[in-house]
């Protein structure tokens, strides 16, 4: 395998303190060398090895490639007579899923990965290198197995959600399309997916249901997330603390006793500040979680209805300027901490060992990513060790 040597760095964020200052790790006039997919060395330029390539940073921060941890990017149409309607003052219920159920099912294989690589594209530009994707947008056992499939060739962090809304099939016997979702529908999804996950909300599934489905999930070999605690006080944070899931996505309205849960448990809080900038709904309070503990990931939950972003970039400064977050802290959460809510540490961080999956800041520091929101700041993006932008 060959070596490359990255140098030239302005400042360089490993996320591992051991290596520089502080929880992001930085470090000043630093270099790091990557030998075929994987980061084998980092120190300092002036003692940097012999390298087969050399790769002139020009004094741009290099940060650690995005962990996008919650996306919905198999899906066909858009929402904008909705997002246009709701920014003229009706609220938002999670109803509006099922116009793009109707137009997923009406879609062919092939329309619904171009959307998915297109999005994917979309997202790599912006420094994006890992992202989970879900189902959900199907509702029959032909559509979600399909829309997984689909995804698992793209990316090995692919999530189950038939548990989305009850299917418009079972308006009238939700507890036959739980029977369907834990049933005949998990055993054809289970093969192409690595996660299972439930929508827990008012207007969705409750508690009772969300942990049949998950334990069902779970007997198949597949690994909970939730859908917590959206738009209101409910169930799924303390579900997820419970069932050990991997991550409590949205957390936007948690009682105290739901954030003791997840400081002691190991449960990742992600928080999706885009669903909130789209549908004006209350900020989660980063700040609070922080404070007791828990460990907080940030994450796009790019979809058609509610949060159709693929930035991170944006995401890291709506945390900052809505959430409480320091520009450290958001950065971390869309990098180790989208790792630690796929439970993964050869991702979201350069320190040897890891995968060579990075970004070049037109910037000398991470800082600007929330200093200078909405201007793309990504100048190149490098994935397993190849330069991908």
């Amino acid at each position: 395998m060959t070596t490359t040597l990255v140098t030239n760095i302005g400042r360089l964020v490993t996320n591992d303190p051991a290596l520089g200052s502080g929880p992001l790790g930085l470090v000043e006039g630093a270099a790091f060398v990557v030998e075929g997919e994987r980061v084998v060395w980092i120190g300092a330029a002036t003692h940097a090895p012999a390298a087969d390539h050399r790769v002139d940073a020009g004094g741009r921060a290099v940060i650690p490639g995005f962990v996008d941890s919650h996306s919905h990017l198999l899906f066909a149409g858009d929402r904008t007579a909705e997002f246009n309607a709701r920014m003229s003052g009706q609220p938002y219920a999670a109803g509006g899923i099922r116009t793009t159920v109707a137009a997923t099912r009406a879609a062919s294989d092939a329309e619904l990965e171009a959307n998915l690589t297109r999005y994917l594209s979309e997202a790599l530009r912006q420094g994006t290198t890992t992202f989970e994707t879900k189902s959900g947008y199907g509702l029959t056992t032909l559509d979600e197995a399909r829309a997984l499939r689909i995804a698992a060739a793209y990316t090995d962090e692919v999530t189950y959600l038939g548990a989305h809304i009850v299917s418009p099939d079972y308006a009238d016997d939700p507890a036959g399309y739980v029977a369907l979702v834990t049933g005949e529908m998990l055993d054809a999804c289970a093969p192409h997916a690595r996660w299972v996950d439930v929508f827990c909300e008012k207007g969705a599934f409750d508690g009772d249901q969300a942990r049949a489905i998950l334990t069902a999930g779970k007997a198949k070999g597949l690994h909970p997330r939730v859908h917590a605690n959206q738009l209101s006080y409910g169930p799924g944070v303390q579900l997820a603390v419970e069932l050990d899931a991997a991550s409590a996505d949205h957390c936007t309205h948690l009682t105290d006793a739901d954030v003791d849960a997840l400081a002691s448990g190991n449960t990742v809080a992600t928080l999706l500040p885009g669903a909130e900038f789209s549908t004006r709904a209350e900020w989660p309070d980063a700040r609070r979680l922080l404070d007791a503990g828990v460990t907080v990931a940030l994450s796009t939950d790019c979809n058609p209805g509610s949060s159709f972003t693929s930035s991170v970039p944006f995401c890291i400064a709506l945390a900052v300027r809505d959430m409480g977050m320091t520009p450290d802290e958001a950065l971390w959460s869309a990098t180790a901490g989208g790792a630690a809510a796929l439970r993964r540490t050869d991702i979201g961080r350069l320190t040897s060992g890891a995968y060579a999956d990075f970004a070049v800041l037109d910037a000398p520091s991470h800082v600007h990513l929330a200093y200078r929101p909405g201007v793309p700041l990504v100048t190149e993006v490098w994935r397993r060790g190849v330069r991908a932008v």
